[in-house]
């Protein structure tokens, strides 16, 4: 949801670093991310952002649409309607990101805080830019660390959050881990909040 503001603010053209033209726009655009696991779309004002939200341009500038305070209470009150209509209509969901456990779904029943090492996750998001010329595994490392120290507030580790490394994982063993874990705390009888 941040990336796709971010990238309704840079298609108008908006200064991203101007904190009070960013809070008054942050209710603006209509930001709807599809809870079907088969269809992952995030639309911006009916369009399908899933793939532009995910470039470089919008990576370099997420950061400083995150920090806003009015954006940040705006789209985590959404992201919390969404949790709580997949909930009580699905009975769960899995949702990802930097501040889900800690802020967003605090009360979750099962929180994972995923890592793995900054060369792997840099070759990873390399990969995913394969069609991006300049996107080499070193300058998307720094970018990537450019941002790690920006969000700093928002990537704490729930305390009750299970760390996954992923460094030697591939996406099917990720998956299986997690997996293993929610039918563990299944099995423990935690009720099913997210």
């Amino acid at each position: 949801m941040y990336r796709a503001l971010t990238w309704w603010l840079l298609t108008r053209h908006i200064d991203v670093t101007d904190a009070a033209t960013v809070a008054a726009s942050a209710t603006r655009p209509a930001i709807e991310v599809a809870t079907d696991p088969d269809a992952p779309v995030v639309t911006v004002d009916g369009a399908d952002v899933s793939g532009p939200i995910r470039d470089r341009l919008v990576s370099n500038a997420v950061s400083a649409v995150a920090s806003v305070p009015e954006v940040r209470r705006h789209l985590i009150a959404r992201q919390q309607e969404i949790i709580a209509k997949a909930c009580a209509e699905a009975g769960g969901i899995v949702a990802e990101g930097r501040d889900i456990g800690t802020v967003v779904a605090p009360d979750a029943a099962v929180k994972v805080f995923l890592t793995a090492t900054e060369t792997a996750r840099a070759r990873r998001r390399a990969a995913d830019l394969a069609g991006d010329p300049v996107a080499t595994v070193e300058l998307t490392r720094t970018e990537q660390a450019r941002r790690d120290r920006l969000d700093a507030p928002q990537m704490e580790q729930a305390a009750d959050a299970v760390a996954i490394d992923s460094t030697t994982l591939n996406v099917t063993g990720v998956i299986g881990a997690i997996v293993a874990l929610a039918e563990a705390r299944r099995t423990a009888g935690s009720a099913w909040r997210i």
